[in-house]
C-alpha cells in the first residue's frame, strides 16, 4: 500500500491565557499537524511541536523538512500491514524505517517533523486494519493521572492557581521556577496545597551549576520529588555534578532529546530521572526505545507534553502513558483548559484528580474536525496527488 499524498498545516493554537516559564513565554502554540491519505482512501493524522529552545526546529524549518526530506522517502515505501511480533519496538519499526534521519546546522534533531509523520502513519496503517493503538501499546492499565502545572508568575497568581489545584483534586503538581523568589514561592503553593500533595519544580535551565545548587538547598524542606533541567543543556557532567551535591532528585529534559543523550546521561551518572515528551523525542517509537534505555539504568521516568498539543498528541500520549509500565509522572492532555478550541470532536482534557480513562477506535482513536484545520492553519504545504 502507497502513500499517496497529504498536507502539513502549521497552526497558531491560541490559548485560554498566556503561558510563561523561563526559557519562553507565549499566548498560543504553534503546532504542526500531518494529514496523510493511502492510495484507497485511508486518512491518517499526526503532530508536531517544533520548538527552536528544545531541538533546534521551527514551524518553517519544520515545513520544509517534511517536504524535501520525508515526504520523498514516504512516498517510494510500499507500506504492508503492521504486523503484531508481540515485540512493540519491532512492530513500530515497520514504520520508522521508512522515515531518514537528516542532520544540519543549528538543529539537535528532526524529532517534531518526525514525529508528526510517524504518527499519522500509524494512525492510517491501524485504521486500515480496524485496530487501535492500543491493540500495539497493550495497556497496563485501565486509567492514567495527570499533574497539574503552575506557571511561571507573581507569586500571588501561583497560591490562586494552585488552590485551583487543590479544588479539582490534583495530587501531582509541577511548579515553574527561574526568578529570585523561587523559595518564596514554592513555600506559597506547598502551604496550599498541603503535606500530601506531590510538588516538584521545573527550572528550564534557568540556573548555572552554582545557583542551582544554592536554590535546591532552599526548597528542599519543602518536600520536593524532583526538579526538572535545573541547569542549561550542556555536557552531562555538569548535571553531574548538580545531581551528585543536590538534596533533590534530578529530572533532565531539554538535555534529552535523543537516545545519544540517554546513554550519555546514563554514563555520566547525571539524572535521577527522564522526561520523555513525543514531539520532543522524535515520536512513539523513539519515546519507548528511551524509556526501555532508562528503566534498565533503574531510572525514573515522566512522560510529559510540550505546552499547547493538541488532542492528536494527547491521544497519543494517554496510549504510551497506559503502556509505560513504571510511570512516576505523566503531563498533558490540558485540552480546553489551556487551549481556546481543540483539533479533535473528542475531548481529552483530564477529569476530576486528574484522571482519565484510555483512549479507544481504530489508530489513535481521534475524529479530527478539518475546518479547524483550515480555520488555524498561518501555513499550510500539500505533497503528492491532491
Amino acid at each position: 500500500m502507497k502513500i499517496s499524498g497529504g498536507t502539513i498545516f502549521a497552526l497558531k493554537l491560541p490559548f485560554v491565557e498566556s503561558f510563561s516559564h523561563s526559557a519562553s513565554k507565549r499566548s498560543y502554540s504553534d503546532s504542526v499537524i500531518v494529514r496523510v491519505y493511502s492510495e484507497d482512501g485511508i486518512i491518517g493524522y499526526g503532530e508536531g511541536v517544533p520548538r527552536q529552545y528544545v531541538t533546534g526546529e521551527n514551524i518553517q524549518s519544520c515545513l520544509e523538512h517534511m517536504v524535501e526530506h520525508l515526504w520523498p522517502a514516504i512516498q517510494r515505501f510500499e507500506y504492508p500491514n503492521l504486523i503484531q511480533t508481540g515485540n512493540t519496538l519491532e512492530t513500530l519499526s515497520q514504520v520508522v524505517k521508512t522515515l531518514p534521519g537528516h542532520c544540519s546546522n543549528g538543529v539537535i534533531a528532526w524529532n517534531a517533523s518526525k514525529s508528526a509523520f510517524e504518527i499519522a502513519l500509524i494512525d492510517l496503517l491501524l485504521k486500515r486494519q480496524s485496530l487501535s493503538l492500543g491493540n500495539l501499546l497493550q495497556p497496563k492499565r485501565q486509567e492514567v493521572t495527570y499533574s497539574g502545572v503552575i506557571t511561571s508568575g507573581p507569586i500571588e497568581k501561583a497560591a490562586k492557581i494552585a488552590e485551583l489545584c487543590t479544588q479539582h483534586g490534583l495530587q501531582f503538581i509541577k511548579i515553574k521556577i527561574g526568578g529570585n523568589d523561587t523559595r518564596e514561592r514554592v513555600a506559597a503553593i506547598r502551604e496550599v496545597v498541603g503535606p500530601s500533595v506531590s510538588l516538584r519544580v521545573d527550572a528550564n535551565g534557568a540556573y548555572n551549576v552554582r545557583e542551582a545548587l544554592a536554590m535546591l538547598t532552599a526548597i528542599a524542606p519543602f518536600d520536593i520529588d524532583c526538579v526538572e533541567q535545573p541547569i542549561p543543556r550542556s555536557e552531562p557532567y555538569d548535571l553531574a555534578q548538580v545531581k551528585s551535591h543536590s538534596p533533590i532528585p534530578v529530572m533532565v529534559d531539554e538535555s534529552l532529546v535523543t537516545l545519544e543523550d540517554a546513554h550519555a546521561l546514563i554514563a555520566a551518572q547525571a539524572c535521577d530521572f527522564f522526561n520523555l515528551r513525543i514531539s520532543k523525542c522524535g515520536g512513539i517509537y523513539q519515546t519507548i526505545e528511551i524509556a526501555q534505555t532508562a528503566a534498565n539504568a533503574g531510572l525514573g521516568l515522566q512522560l510529559g507534553c510540550q505546552v499547547g498539543e493538541s488532542a492528536i498528541l494527547s491521544a497519543a500520549g494517554r496510549h504510551l502513558a497506559a503502556y509505560i509500565t513504571d510511570l512516576a509522572f505523566l503531563e498533558g492532555s490540558f485540552g480546553k483548559r489551556l487551549l481556546v478550541e481543540d483539533v479533535t470532536k473528542e475531548n481529552f482534557t483530564f477529569g476530576h484528580e486528574g484522571k482519565a480513562r484510555l483512549v479507544e477506535g481504530p489508530g489513535l482513536g481521534v475524529s479530527v474536525c478539518e475546518e479547524f484545520l483550515k480555520d488555524y492553519a498561518v501555513a499550510t504545504a500539500t505533497f503528492g496527488e491532491s
